[in-house]
């Protein structure tokens, strides 16, 4: 069960990073990104490929970073042009693009080219090596400083939603609602990072690679996340919303808005690339065929679970995926006698039942705001 939990934080850690980068194009700048997997394809296979000429890993994955960036340039070059549904179209197919054509050409695996068919396999993974135990220590205190950073900064998101209560009188109501929805999930990630922090202990001190990696991209995903929470409150990321909300008035404003997009969409497919690393070393090998757009609309799902535009809300949107991911795998077959392929789609079924009830419900998802859509305006 500590494995598995293992296994879940980085999961949800990954695509965590990569739904924050679709969520800086669509939430914050209004970009309808259909094809956000090839940012991650680009990144993955650029870090385990420079890897395995004797690159260190993270700058490998620096690395992946950037040429996700520059591919985000070469799409925003090609699309930004384009509005709304056609840009949508368009992502997506190039987003295929980059999967057959890493599927179809032979890549420089070590000394050697392979085709791309194959895969790659035998890459080194991050922290894969039992260090000593003064080493083990430090990672333990490090893990140990995170989650007293994290219980801290959930304790003081929702003390400033009490603050907005008593200075904001007019609307008693929707404050209450702020609060609770605060409060509650608050509470969820609090206990979400305590089990997190006692397994990452466990696993630490009786080492497991795994273990390593998990304390790697909850690093990565807080140092990403802290940076993105300065982003968009900043200058930089008051305009983008400006943007997204209607690109005429930044436009009036002397604003150069095509640059503006192409930064949110290079920005946005560099985030992706790290994830794309992390992804890569989770899963050990990786084949052409892990790079499916089904990904995309994962993270799609994610962002609009935890609502468009917060930070905070697309990393919900993650634990809430992948929680329910992981309860329906191991519940639904002792209750459903469904086989696996009829119940995985009934597992999909469900996941979009609930999204169907939380677009009446509550469209702007659970931490989002509903003057902030940017679909269906």
């Amino acid at each position: 069960m500590i494995e598995y939990l293992i296994f879940l934080a980085i999961s949800t850690a990954t695509f965590a990073l990569f739904s924050l980068g679709l969520n800086l194009q669509w939430g914050f700048t209004g970009l309808i990104n259909f094809g956000h997997i090839a940012f991650m394809t680009l990144g993955a296979y650029t870090t385990v490929l420079l890897s395995l000429k004797g690159v260190p890993l993270f700058i490998s994955a620096i690395f992946g970073a950037i040429f996700a960036a520059l591919l985000g340039l070469v799409i925003g070059f090609a699309t930004l042009r384009l509005r709304e549904d056609y840009l949508a179209i368009v992502t997506i197919g190039t987003g295929e693009l980059i999967r057959l054509v890493v599927n179809n050409q032979d890549l420089p695996v070590g000394d050697t080219w392979v085709s791309g068919a194959f895969g790659v396999q035998s890459y080194p993974i991050p922290l894969s090596t039992e260090p000593n135990l003064f080493f083990r220590l430090l990672m333990i205190g490090i893990l140990t400083l995170l989650f007293a950073v994290t219980v801290f900064s959930l304790w003081r998101w929702i003390r400033n939603a009490q603050k907005l209560q008593l200075t904001n009188s007019t609307d008693k109501t929707s404050s209450k609602q702020e609060i609770a929805s605060r409060f509650g999930v608050g509470i969820i990630l609090g206990l979400l990072a305590t089990a997190i922090y006692i397994s990452g202990v466990i696993t630490l001190y009786n080492y497991i690679p795994k273990a390593g990696l998990m304390l790697v991209s909850l690093l990565v995903l807080a140092f990403v996340f802290w940076r993105l929470e300065y982003l968009v409150r900043s200058p930089w990321g008051r305009v983008l919303k400006a943007i997204r909300e209607d690109e005429e008035i930044p436009k009036a404003m002397g604003k150069n808005v095509f640059w503006y997009k192409l930064q949110s969409l290079m920005l946005g497919g560099a985030i992706a690339g790290v994830a794309g690393a992390f992804f890569a070393w989770q899963l050990s090998a990786i084949y052409p065929d892990n790079f499916q757009p089904q990904l995309t609309f994962d993270s799609w799902i994610m962002v609009i679970l935890g609502g468009s535009g917060n930070n905070i809300g697309t990393i919900l949107g993650a634990v809430i995926y992948f929680a329910y991911d992981a309860i329906t795998r191991e519940v639904l077959p002792k209750i459903i006698p469904l086989d696996e392929a009829r119940l995985g789609a009934f597992r999909i079924m469900v996941i979009g039942l609930i999204l169907m009830v939380l677009m009446i419900w509550r469209p702007q998802g659970i931490l989002g705001k509903k003057e902030e859509l940017t679909l269906g305006k």
